[in-house]
């Protein structure tokens, strides 16, 4: 069998944490009297903490100063964290385990990349750490998708080229900055919104181990 690379998102993808995120954001939207709905959260998906704070305070009009932002980023995380001490194998998406068992099996490369800084505490939390020969997250970066670098540092990680690599992503920034890097595609989540990628299932319940298999070919 061939060998293809292939590259996970976090958030969204393999486990949904954007539930804690959505929290701890709004906590501080509270605290500032800014209204922040799950729809506004959409606004925050594949975004950098920094980005994300801004677009709260723009969402309620609110001046700060660079020492506010930076107690309320130092906050979020420390909220978000909390969150994150009872995570475990429960929050893997459904249908996530038994494709990364099959590309294990099938001695495929895997890699994680994320704009997370805390990707490595939640892969040891949920028992997938194992599964993943690289990692490349938050910390590693300087540019946010869609930028294409954390997609590129993987398959590079991986000996792989990004021709023969293939994304599952749940953002629009995520799916473009897979095309931008040459690669192969693959959204999860509704196709009104990523309609970008060159492959889109609701979810990897979705996902037969055939198609797969097709990918590695």
């Amino acid at each position: 069998m061939n060998t293809k690379a292939f590259i996970f998102d976090l958030d969204g993808v393999i486990v949904d944490t954007a539930k804690y995120h959505y929290l701890a954001w709004q906590k501080i939207a509270n605290e500032l009297k800014i209204e922040f709905t799950h729809e506004h959260n959409e606004l925050l998906k594949g975004v950098s903490r920094v980005r994300s704070l801004d677009i709260i305070l723009e969402l309620g009009k609110v001046e700060a100063s660079q020492e506010d932002k930076d107690r309320w980023l130092v906050q979020k995380n420390e909220d978000y964290l909390s969150y994150l001490v009872d995570m475990d194998e429960s929050e893997i998406l459904p249908g996530v385990f038994p494709i990364l068992k099959f590309l294990k099996e099938n001695n495929q490369p895997i890699a994680l990349g994320s704009a997370s800084k805390n990707a490595r505490p939640i892969l040891e939390k949920t028992g997938l750490l194992s599964y993943f020969d690289a990692i490349v997250d938050g910390n590693d970066v300087t540019n946010a998708k869609p930028d294409p670098e954390v997609f590129l540092m993987a398959a590079k990680l991986l000996n792989t080229t990004p021709e023969n690599s293939i994304v599952f992503e749940d953002s629009v920034a995520g799916i473009q900055a897979a095309n931008i890097g040459n690669m192969t595609s693959i959204g999860i989540g509704e196709a009104s919104t990523l309609h970008e990628a060159k492959y889109i299932f609701k979810d990897f319940t979705e996902i037969e181990t055939s198609f797969i298999a097709s990918l590695i070919k």
